[in-house]
């Protein structure tokens, strides 16, 4: 049974525009070597930056969308999670592994990193993440 894992905001926007780490992950994910869990809560956040920050056209986003549902599996979570603090628009993440059963979140953000585990799910940087399958 593949590894279930949740990828964050960052690494999904970096695994689309560079061809680094995240974009491994990715690639992993696309070929069911992982399974990739995620919620709407996580589209949504993911739509708006690419829309606002990286001006993508809402024909681009929808094809984005679109290839993350054929190889994700989504989750439904109830949005009540508080674990975050200082960033509470992260425990969406938190909240999707556990939902989804994941054993880890993938993540560049401080926020997540500085948290290391909330139970049992690890949150590991895309780096430590793809040399697990990919060499370096």
């Amino acid at each position: 049974m593949a590894e279930r894992v949740v990828f964050d905001t960052n690494v999904l926007i970096s695994g689309l525009l560079w061809r680094g780490k995240p974009y491994q992950c990715l690639l992993l994910a696309r070929a069911k070597i992982v399974q990739s869990v995620y919620c709407l809560p996580m589209l949504a956040e993911l739509s708006e930056k690419l829309r606002k920050k990286f001006v993508f056209s809402e024909n681009r986003i929808h094809a984005v969308i679109t290839d993350i549902r054929r190889y994700a599996e989504r989750v439904e979570i109830p949005g009540t999670l508080r674990v975050i603090l200082a960033d509470p628009d992260d425990d969406k993440f938190i909240e999707c592994a556990l939902v989804g059963s994941a054993e880890l979140v993938v993540s560049s953000d401080p926020h997540l990193l500085d948290l290391g585990v909330y139970q049992n799910i690890k949150i590991i940087p895309p780096e430590v993440f793809a040399v697990r399958y990919i060499l370096p």
